[in-house]
């Protein structure tokens, strides 16, 4: 992977190199020296709070005329809407906080970006320095909190270090393997006078991503895929972050394997594309499912083999060879035993790959996978992905985020929280094009998509941003709707509104004999489970939502539903939410029960795929 990573692909700038004149030294304090660091290293967007700790930085923030501060209503709503701006642009997202619970609520999108390899840099306030370790008021360890979920932290007490710290924040956040970094900033640091010159030396002794594959290792793969006869290409989100779209789709029609997204890299081969047979997964299509279980072989790039594509990690393709490709070297084996390892980045692994794929046509050496083709057509035209009506006439939940789909405008993206309206939403809409699709994947994180849709659409204003939420998702970070309004960032929310944490319910359902232990969110304790759901009502999302500045519908009836969303569409100078008041019994299917075998997957309740007696051979 590299900084251009997943979207616009602007690579983020970096500093100078020694070729460049330095520009002159400035007397300045160290507040200026950070503003004026995020000012030379490309930051334009930074979403924060201020507080006491942080509060001398944002004096000379008022007078950047290159960085746009986004006053946000939580923490947790700056680091998620860091991350959407970052997923859409390609760009390194950036968000502020203030000391103890200011960088405390950063956590969570954090740990989240710190999974999904998302390139951040979060800036912190602190303490002064000699009160660091005495329990000062605000006071919070927050680079020993963050240690194990970012890249790399700093701790900075020198006003002098901090031009050096952000370009060094910067470049590892966004080269390599990308991920959160962390730069913490002492109050009496930001206060004292120093000098500020660009470019700063950089000093990372021990930081040498690998990005150019070794060349034995990518001809051991070209064999190997022109040898077998039941390929699958297993596409992770480091192809999308590598930038890497245009040379995957170029492989797979060179080959003719068939092609698998995970949930974080839809968009990254055409959905519509005759090669692609869906994403894999817990809730993945059975033909995507059962093309990795049934394979020879498996070439994986830029994903890592999680415990949600494999299933019970033993029984996980028993067939296949692995020929595993990641920009960092320690997903490499680390869940699956790797026949042909593979270091470096994405792009240029891929491209490698077509060059030897195309030598080894030329000497007569091509993969006949017809045989494979005809099983795999054969699945994905018995268990297409599907839903019902509900018999009682209300809406359906797959129908309305399919409609939206359907009528959302050339190059729109969507942000989806954590839960069945995500499974819905990765499976019923379309994904053609990479950087259409922002989630949270590795840390299930609700409340994602409201910050991160706004984030979003402060990073590519020109595109449409739907946020695809549930009414469970909704009501954790809902308040950025405020922040939205006031700063003219008219996303579209479609809240998926069953009155119940959906997921969880289903899971009652399944596994827990029907007893809704604290799922159902329309009614209170004494009617928990007892009562026919109408979505959640308390709060009415209708009045809240107009409350903080938006326009809003409620829809309930089918008949209604293009209505709604083509009225959503239409208006784009506030942001606008959609109350979808669905059937609370919807669930997603497939399904691979958590522990279970990937071969014990269910194309819906009670059908379990029939894939024959000869298809092990």
């Amino acid at each position: 992977m590299t900084e251009q990573a997943t979207g616009a692909r602007h690579p983020q700038p970096r500093p100078r190199s020694g070729g460049q004149q330095p520009m002159p030294v400035e007397h300045v304090t160290g507040a200026q020296s950070l503003i004026r660091s995020l000012e030379e290293v490309g930051a334009d967007t930074v979403f924060g709070i201020p507080g006491g700790a942080i509060l001398p930085a944002y004096d000379p923030l008022m007078d950047s005329q290159r960085v746009r501060h986004v006053l946000v209503r939580h923490e947790q709503g700056a680091g998620h809407a860091a991350t959407g701006y970052a997923q859409a642009t390609g760009r390194v997202g950036v968000c502020m906080a203030t000391s103890g619970p200011g960088a405390t609520n950063l956590v969570t999108p954090i740990a989240d970006a710190h999974m999904d390899s998302v390139p951040l840099v979060a800036i912190t306030g602190q303490v002064a320095s000699s009160s660091i370790g005495t329990d000062a008021f605000q006071e919070a360890d927050i680079v020993g909190i963050t240690m194990p979920i970012t890249k790399h932290n700093f701790l900075v007490t020198k006003a002098e270090d901090i031009p050096r710290v952000i370009a060094q924040a910067f470049h590892i956040a966004s080269t390599g393997r990308p991920g959160p970094v962390l730069v913490d900033v002492a109050k009496d640091a930001l206060q004292a006078r120093t000098t500020f010159s660009w470019p700063p030396t950089m000093d990372l002794p021990g930081y040498r991503p690998v990005t150019k594959p070794h060349a034995k290792q990518i001809r051991e793969a070209a064999k190997l895929i022109t040898a077998a006869r039941r390929p699958v290409l297993y596409v992770g989100g480091g192809v999308l972050k590598a930038g890497a779209t245009t040379e995957l789709k170029v492989l797979a029609e060179l080959t003719g394997a068939p092609v698998t997204t995970t949930l974080m890299a839809l968009g990254a081969f055409p959905d519509s594309h005759p090669l692609h047979v869906g994403m894999p997964g817990m809730h993945g299509a059975v033909t995507a499912v059962t093309a990795l279980q049934k394979a020879d072989l498996i070439v994986a790039l830029g994903a890592r083999f999680d415990d949600r594509v494999t299933g019970k990690l033993d029984s996980f393709a028993p067939y296949a060879k692995i020929v595993h490709a990641d920009i960092d070297p320690a997903e490499i084996g680390k869940n699956r035993a790797a026949d042909v390892p593979i270091v470096g980045d994405a792009r240029e692994v891929v491209a490698d790959l077509i060059q030897a794929v195309q030598k080894e046509h030329s000497e007569g050496n091509r993969g006949d996978y017809s045989a494979w083709w005809s099983d795999l057509k054969r699945w994905r035209e018995t268990y297409p992905l599907g839903y019902d009506q509900p018999d009682d006439g209300s809406l359906s939940p797959q129908q309305v985020i399919e409609r939206i789909g359907r009528l959302a405008p050339e190059g729109t993206v969507f942000a989806a929280g954590v839960g069945q309206h995500q499974m819905w939403a990765a499976h019923f809409i379309q994904y053609d094009r990479p950087a259409t699709w922002l989630n949270s994947g590795g840390a299930g994180t609700m409340g994602y998509a409201v910050p991160a849709a706004m984030g979003a659409k402060a990073g590519v204003p020109d595109r449409a941003v739907w946020a695809i939420d549930g009414d469970g998702c909704f009501q954790m970070t809902n308040q950025e709707l405020t922040t939205c309004a006031l700063n003219n960032i008219p996303i579209k929310v479609a809240v998926i509104n069953n009155g119940a944490l959906g997921m969880v319910r289903q899971w009652q359902t399944l596994f827990y004999n029907q007893r809704y232990s604290n799922t159902v969110l329309h009614s209170g304790p004494e009617h928990d489970g007892k009562e026919p759901a109408q979505g959640t009502r308390v709060p009415d999302f209708v009045k809240l939502s107009e409350a903080m500045g938006c326009h809003a519908i409620r829809c309930e009836d089918p008949a209604d539903l293009d209505k709604a969303i083509e009225e959503a569409n239409a208006i784009n100078d506030r942001p606008v939410v959609v109350d979808f008041i669905v059937h609370q019994d919807a669930m997603v299917w497939p399904m691979v029960a958590a522990g279970t075998s990937n071969d014990e997957i269910m194309a819906a309740r009670d059908v379990r795929p029939d894939f024959g007696d000869n298809e092990d051979d």
